[in-house]
């Protein structure tokens, strides 16, 4: 079962956080790092990621809003990208990070969009990815 578990897990984290970045994250892997690299995969992504109760745009976003919260600056950068690749617009995250600045303090916002600027800014679909007034993409 924690095989299985893994498995989804690895699967679902190559799909949202991309093929590269996971690959770079198990690259650094030693006897040290190893079974913590394979307890987030299990557990992180194979247990909670695979959940049925919230898709992974919806889990993406409280990502962004918890790590923004607890100021986690690396992982942070990592979900916004892995929030772009479950669908999430600019508007969304923008609307996620004023909330987090509201209840977790004006630093922790600014901190944050700081952040989510550089990613927003190096990807190459966030420019392409309009927003009609209701919110669907356009």
């Amino acid at each position: 079962m924690e095989q299985d578990k893994f498995e989804q897990g690895l699967k679902v984290r190559r799909e949202v956080m991309g093929a590269d970045f996971v690959e770079r994250a198990f690259q650094g892997v030693d006897d040290f790092t190893r079974e913590f690299q394979e307890l987030v995969t299990r557990y992180a992504w194979g247990e909670i990621w695979t959940r049925p109760g919230l898709d992974r745009k919806t889990r993406s976003l409280l990502n962004l809003a918890i790590l923004a919260a607890l100021n986690r600056g690396h992982e942070f950068k990592g979900h916004v990208r892995g929030a772009l690749n479950n669908g999430c617009s600019k508007d969304e995250i923008r609307e996620v990070l004023l909330q987090v600045a509201v209840y977790c303090g004006i630093p922790a916002g600014v901190e944050a969009f700081r952040n989510a600027k550089e990613v927003l800014d190096a990807h190459p679909d966030s420019a392409s990815r309009p927003q009609r007034p209701d919110g669907d993409k356009g």
